[in-house]
């Protein structure tokens, strides 16, 4: 596991230092599934990087990515990875966005690592072995009321009027906290749970890319997560609610209108 970890720790920053060496630079970008679902060059270039070095070092693993150039193949163990979790931050060049890659076996996540060059702040986790940053161990925090809760959570790139675009949800929760925040990373947003930073998230359509590496640091940081909704779930993605624990209850009942 050691060896898989030090391996991961060293690309992922690789492929941040990309990201960071290209953050002023005008970006040819296209849309995915609607207008606000962006993809530049850069994270094509950084999604081939991470590719090309993982086929290269172990060859027998599958490789599952967020832009259409990887393809999953039968293995006993898959990686996960989004070059580039936060684009429309990129694009507009506001320094919330990291790349994130999760190790996988048929159980689910064994290792993931999120790297956020804009700060250079590194966060990792192993099954069973805890979840780091590099001042230490990370833990999710004590909050136990929600009115004294910070939450974030985002929004899919359907959002329509009419159309299942968390605007309900939303809405139920905003009178019940202290403060509720929409940052554009879910990566990010799962390794801020699991740092104590932020005590709860929730978001619709997750796809594994975008939170097998931070749930598992919410679970190994202390943090307690649930299926929402398990629309596409793989590995516990799809719809999630992360949280310290202690507001789990009562956040998950806000959302279900219960």
């Amino acid at each position: 596991m050691q060896d898989y970890l030090a391996f991961c720790q060293q690309l992922i920053q690789e492929a941040g230092q990309m990201l960071r060496d290209q953050l002023a630079v005008t970006h040819r970008v296209t849309r995915k599934s609607s207008t606000f679902d962006l993809v530049t060059e850069v994270d094509e270039a950084v999604q081939q990087l991470l590719v090309q070095r993982i086929r290269s070092q172990f060859p027998e693993h599958g490789i599952v990515a967020e832009e259409a150039l990887a393809e999953s193949e039968a293995s006993d163990l898959t990686w996960y990875i989004d070059p580039l979790d936060g684009t429309t931050n990129y694009w507009h060049r506001v320094p919330f966005f990291c790349t994130s890659m999760a190790l996988c076996d048929h159980d689910g996540p064994l290792l993931g690592v999120i790297y956020a060059p804009a700060n250079d702040e590194l966060f990792w986790a192993t099954r069973g072995g805890g979840a780091f940053n590099r001042h230490g161990p990370l833990q999710v925090s004590h909050i136990d009321r929600l009115e004294q809760s910070l939450i974030v959570t985002g929004f899919p790139y359907q959002r329509a009027p009419g159309t299942d675009n968390n605007l309900t949800e939303f809405t139920r929760v905003v009178p019940h906290v202290q403060g509720i925040r929409r940052s554009g990373s879910a990566a990010l947003d799962l390794a801020y749970v699991a740092a104590g930073r932020f005590d709860g998230y929730w978001e619709f359509y997750l796809k594994p890319w975008d939170a097998l590496a931070g749930q598992l640091m919410v679970s190994e940081a202390g943090g307690h997560l649930s299926i929402v909704r398990s629309e596409g779930a793989i590995h516990g993605a799809g719809g999630m609610l992360a949280t310290n624990g202690r507001i789990h209850g009562a956040l998950r009942d806000l959302l279900t209108g219960e």
